[in-house]
Order: structure tokens, then sequence, then C-alpha cells
């Protein structure tokens, strides 16, 4: 299922941060293709290299989580902030909202960092500060409807459907690819993993204080 957009009946204004942040991705990414790989090493988060001089490495926790590995990981991405992003702004407020994704995103790649310490492999994307944002939409608007694409079909579901599936197929993938990821260029299911329980977490202990 893959989702083309929801309801906005949680949203109270203007999503700015959530525009700002996609406005951002897409400048950052368009450096990555004018600057090229130097541009990947030097500021995509290493495990192995981040471990070595964790003072030295520190900015790439945040400027990886602005990164992309190519268009269609970037347009996905946005695509997925886009929908559920503006919601979870609105909870929180602009100010908290920034500070929620940032620390989603810093969760999960510690989360991948747990099984991938020695690896020299570039970490970049902003999946897992999404997987936060997703996190946060399944625990406070779980009966908002998203329209997703099944196939050929377009149909409406339940962000707890929609999201619960997405959450278990990372479970499923981080255990089906827990070595490779671990030591090769593959997806990073656990920093999603992460990024999402992060994003659960916050969602609960500030549910009940919307704006903050």
């Amino acid at each position: 299922m893959f989702p083309l957009a929801d309801e906005d009946t949680g949203r109270k204004f203007t999503p700015w941060v959530t525009v700002v942040m996609i406005i951002i991705n897409v400048l950052v990414f368009l450096i990555e293709l004018s600057q090229g790989q130097a541009f990947i090493e030097r500021w995509a988060f290493v495990p192995a290299r981040f471990l070595e001089d964790p003072m030295a490495n520190l900015p790439t926790l945040f400027t990886s989580m602005f990164m992309h590995g190519g268009w269609m990981h970037l347009i996905g991405n946005m695509l997925y902030l886009w929908i559920f992003g503006d919601n979870i702004e609105s909870h929180f407020g602009h100010i908290w909202f920034i500070g929620f994704y940032i620390f989603s995103g810093v969760a999960a790649t510690s989360a991948q960092l747990l099984i991938s310490m020695n690896s020299s492999v570039p970490l970049l994307g902003a999946s897992g500060a999404i997987a936060g944002v997703l996190g946060a939409y399944l625990l406070l608007f779980p009966k908002q409807r998203v329209r997703v694409l099944a196939g050929r079909r377009v149909i409406s579901s339940p962000a707890l459907v929609v999201i619960g599936f997405w959450f278990l197929l990372q479970v499923l993938q981080s255990f089906l690819s827990f070595t490779e990821t671990a030591g090769s260029g593959g997806v990073a299911y656990l920093a999603h993993v992460g990024g999402f329980i992060a994003g659960l977490i916050l969602a609960f202990i500030f549910r009940k204080s919307p704006n903050m």
C-alpha cells in the first residue's frame, strides 16, 4: 500500500516547518548532485568513522538526515513527510515539531549504529525522522482515513492499518536483512524501526499537550 493523501482533519494551521523541511531536503539533494560522492562521504553518517572520533563527526548525525541516495528515495520520503507531517506539526506546534523531527532522526541513526559499528557504508536519508512522524501519527490519529494505492486501485483505510502495516514490514525486513544491512549498502530498516519507536514514545508522553 502506497499512501497518496490523508483527510487533514487534524491540521489547525499552515505547516510551515514541514514545507521548509521539504525545501531543505530538495536543496541538499541538488547540492549532492552537483558535488558528487565527495559531498556524501563528508556529510553522510559513517558508523565506523563516527565511533573513531565522535566529536569531529557529530555534525553528520544531523546532516545525514537531509541527504538522499537518489530521486526516488527523495520523492518517496518527501511524499510521506507531506502527507503525515502537517498533522504532527499542528499537534506539537512549529518549534516543538522541529525538535521532535530532529530527535527522531538521531534516534533512528543511533538504532542503526548498534548493528553497524564496523561499517564504513554511509548512512543517509530522512527516512528515520519521517518514521518518527509515522509513529506519532499512528498514536495521535489512528482513525484518520488515508488514501492509498493498493495494486491498481485507490482505497481509503484507517491510519492504524496503513501505518501499522508499514511498521510490521520494517520489523520483518530488519530481521530478514540483519546481517546484510550491517555490512552493506542496503536499506537501514532498523533505523526506520528506531525512528518509529522514538516518535511513538514522544507522542505518548506529550499526547495531551497540543502545541505544548
